[in-house]
Formats: C-alpha cells, structure tokens, sequence
C-alpha cells in the first residue's frame, strides 16, 4: 500500500476515520458510491502519490474516468481539512531554533494566461512554496504558495515568518541574502574570495544540503514534482492535502 499510496495501512484506515468524522449526521456521502469511503480514498492518495492520470486509475479500478474526477475532486479538500492540525504555521516554529530554509517549484501547466507563473529561475511555470528543516533535517514548516514568478527572499517576507521570529541563525543560499539569514558570501566582481569566506561558503553549502533532501523528499508526492494537470483553481487546495499528508506521515 505505502508505494501507492504514500501511507501505511494504519495511516490509511485511520485518514478514513478523520474523513468520515467530518461527514458525521450527512445522510449523502460526497463520494463516489461505487468506490465507497476507503476506494475512494485509495484513489485520491494514489493520484497524489504517483501522478497517474484518471483514466489510468480508472482502468486499474474498474470505474469511468468521471467516477475517478469526482473521488480526487472530493476527496482531495477533504483530506486537507481532516489533517490539517498536523500542518505547522509560523506561530509553531521555535524561536531558538535554526533552521534551514529554501525556495521551491511546484510545476503546472503553462496557462497563458497567467504568466505570473512563469519562474525565470526554473524557466517552466508553477507555483512558489518555502521550506524551512531543522539542521537535522526534519521538515519543520512549508509556507503557503506564492506565484512561480516570486523571488524566494520576497515569498519568504510575504510569510511574516521573518516578522515573526529572529532568523539571524538561520541558513539560506545567496537569494536570501537581505533577509539577515546566515548565506553564503558573494564575490565582489574584479576580486576573489579569501580562503577563510571560501571555508565558510564551503560549510553553509553543507549545510544547506540538509533543505534539498527535505524537498526532494516533500516531491515524493509526485503530483508536486510533475507538472499538475487538474484545472489551476484546484492546485493550491492540492498543495494544502499534500502537505497536510507529509506531515502526518512524519509524525504518525
């Protein structure tokens, strides 16, 4: 089940339990009859895990490809809403604590239009999240999406995390610099770095090596990692399930 789906078996009957207590005293159940409660879910976390298309998981399932629509469409919100007290926010993140944090992309389609999607950066289109990991690599916080068109050290400001917290101990690559975060030292142009600032990048970078591994890990939810294919008003509602989904497999 968990390389389908991306949860143990445990984790799976009790996110059915979450969901169903949201429906509690609603005679009509949202989804799919044919698939029932646990189908359905099987069905939605498979399309977040591996990215396949509907009409795959259709034939996988014995169901039409609009059965399958209507399981991801009503499942997915109401993954979101039943785990979204494992999601931390700004106010959960600890005030001593030093994290590492870093920009990412998740892709969609190229909507033409909305070019404020287009990252210049990744040169395809998505939207911009913001990781922060503790310097032993656990995933502490994911920022709510920005525009792929957003520069990390603005989608980071747009958080109010920095207005939060104190963030000088916090480690960030050179797109951060201003921010007041620890990053690597930049070359002037005409000079070159001293041996003692070349140490130090050296020890930043390998430390920042602890926030990639966090993200690629975040992107085994492929639907994060390939482009998103569901009409782009359901994206960021995607974004909000598969977060809430990774946290609750890291803390369960």
């Amino acid at each position: 089940m968990y390389a389908t789906t991306g949860v143990t078996k445990d984790q799976f009957m009790a996110i059915c339990r979450h969901i169903r207590g949201l429906s509690t005293g609603d005679r009509r159940t949202p989804w799919p009859p044919i698939l029932g409660l646990p189908g359905s879910v099987q069905v939605t976390l498979t399309y977040l895990r591996r990215n396949r298309t509907q009409a795959d998981l259709a034939e996988t399932h014995g169901v039409s490809q609009p059965t399958i629509s209507r399981a991801v469409s009503t499942l997915t919100p109401l993954i979101a809403d039943a785990l979204a007290d494992w999601v931390p926010v700004v106010e959960d993140l600890h005030a001593d604590t030093a994290y590492v944090v870093d920009g990412t992309l998740l892709p969609c389609w190229s909507w033409a239009d909305r070019p404020e999607l287009y990252s210049g950066k990744h040169h395809t289109t998505g939207l911009n999240v913001q990781v922060a990991a503790t310097l032993t690599g656990t995933l502490a916080w994911v920022s709510d999406p920005l525009p792929g068109s957003t520069h990390d050290a603005t989608a980071l400001r747009a958080s109010a995390v920095l207005d939060e917290l104190d963030a000088s101990t916090w480690i960030a690559d050179r797109g951060y610099q201003g921010t007041g975060m620890i990053t690597p030292i930049k070359k002037k142009p005409g000079t070159e770095l001293s041996d003692d600032r070349k140490h130090f990048n050296t020890a930043v970078n390998r430390i920042r090596h602890l926030i990639e591994r966090t993200i690629a890990h975040l992107k085994t939810w492929r639907i994060l990692h390939t482009d998103y294919r569901r009409p782009f008003t359901t994206f960021r509602q995607t974004i909000t399930a598969v977060i809430a989904l990774h946290f609750y497999t890291l803390t369960t």
